[in-house]
């Protein structure tokens, strides 16, 4: 993955936008939850955060101030992994970023065992795995998956919220290029 500039911004700049506009654009970073980017836009932009690493900042902190259920509800509005990569419900950010880590290659074995994980780590957490997958192939997302489904629930709830901000920054990054 390309190293991030320090010295890129958006354009147009956040801070210069409407809200309408500023939703337009942002309302996607996370999955199915223009909420993050209303309530960035609602807490006030400034220089910071025409760069990518400054709206990732803000938005991050908003999506931690969520309610409990409305960050459950943030992380299972996130895909299966190697699940649902030809799915027209599938966003074009969350398609791109699995067919790049080759989940749409996947052998028969692999796709197998991807739907074992996905439902055994379902019925575990009640949400799905999330992964910022970018930069990782299918063997490195599957032994992260194999890795991971042994930890308890609120570790896993934490680590995805986190996956979920790192996801999110790489969305910015892609979007100020």
């Amino acid at each position: 993955m390309k190293k991030p500039s320090v010295s890129r911004r958006f354009d147009p700049l956040p801070r210069a936008m409407t809200r309408s506009d500023f939703v337009a654009k942002f309302g996607g970073v996370y999955e199915h939850f223009p909420q993050i980017a209303e309530n960035s836009w609602a807490q006030g932009l400034d220089a910071a955060t025409d760069t990518p690493a400054g709206l990732a900042a803000l938005m991050a902190r908003v999506a931690s101030a969520l309610d409990p259920a409305s960050r459950l509800k943030l992380i299972r509005n996130h895909p299966d992994l190697a699940g649902r990569v030809s799915v027209a419900d599938l966003t074009a950010s969350s398609r791109s970023e699995q067919t790049g880590a080759g989940l749409d290659r996947c052998t028969p074995a692999e796709f197998e065992r991807f739907q074992t994980l996905n439902g055994a780590y379902k019925d575990k957490f009640k949400f799905p795995f999330i992964l910022a997958v970018a930069g990782k192939d299918r063997l490195q997302i599957l032994a992260a998956f194999e890795s991971r489904i042994g930890n308890d629930r609120e570790t896993e709830f934490q680590t995805a919220l986190g996956e979920i901000d790192k996801i999110a920054r790489i969305r910015l990054e892609a979007m100020a290029q």
